[in-house]
């Protein structure tokens, strides 16, 4: 560990993934040593590209001056990338808060979704549909709920389960003519006029 800033190196992390590595393989499991041999490539592969995707967005020229409350331009980026945010929620680095992460989610969803409500205690999300879904059918409905789902889970993981509940409308107007076609009325008074 670094006496500096407390974390541990490279090359100590190295050392403990060999070590083990080798003691799973002595214990005789192939399937065991093979699993978690996978594992570590699997965490690799995974940091390695939140490690890349990192470079690039600190490489991007900065766009404008952030506006207020809205993080620097580097760290905005970074906090919108999907794989970047999802590390740093992993690690509990994130600086956001679960319902600023959730709109940010909700706002990468090309459904119009609004939150209803977050209940922190189940992990609870309750979503309302604040726009046309097409036809309006469950299935229609499913896939917004679904693309909801799918956002969440790189910027709000603490979200267990989502409810949508549709809007609810009010009844269509009905359009009232002023009389008959022809101008006429059918007991022969004037039609009635809106005041």
């Amino acid at each position: 560990m670094s006496p500096v800033t407390g974390t541990v190196s490279a090359e100590q992390a190295g050392r403990r993934v060999e070590e083990i590595l080798d003691r799973l393989a002595a214990d005789g499991d192939e399937r065991a040593c093979a699993a978690a041999e996978e594992l570590v490539r699997v965490l690799m592969d995974f940091y390695g590209a939140g490690l890349a995707r990192t470079v690039e967005l600190l490489a991007r020229p900065p766009d404008a001056e952030p506006a207020e409350g809205r993080p620097p331009v580097p760290l905005a980026g970074l906090l919108g990338d999907e794989l970047v945010s999802s590390l740093l929620v992993l690690h509990d680095l994130h600086p956001e808060d679960v319902p600023t992460r959730i709109a940010r989610a909700l706002r990468g969803v090309r459904h119009s979704l609004e939150s209803a409500g977050y209940d922190e205690s189940t992990g609870v999300l309750r979503l309302r549909l604040t726009g046309s879904t097409g036809c309006g059918c469950p299935s229609t409905q499913e896939v917004a709920r679904q693309a909801a789902v799918e956002a969440l889970g790189c910027f709000a993981p603490e979200v267990t389960a989502v409810e949508l509940h549709p809007v609810t409308r009010e009844p269509a107007l009905l359009q009232i003519g002023a009389g008959p076609p022809g101008g006429g009325s059918a007991a022969g008074r004037a039609p009635a006029t809106a005041t």
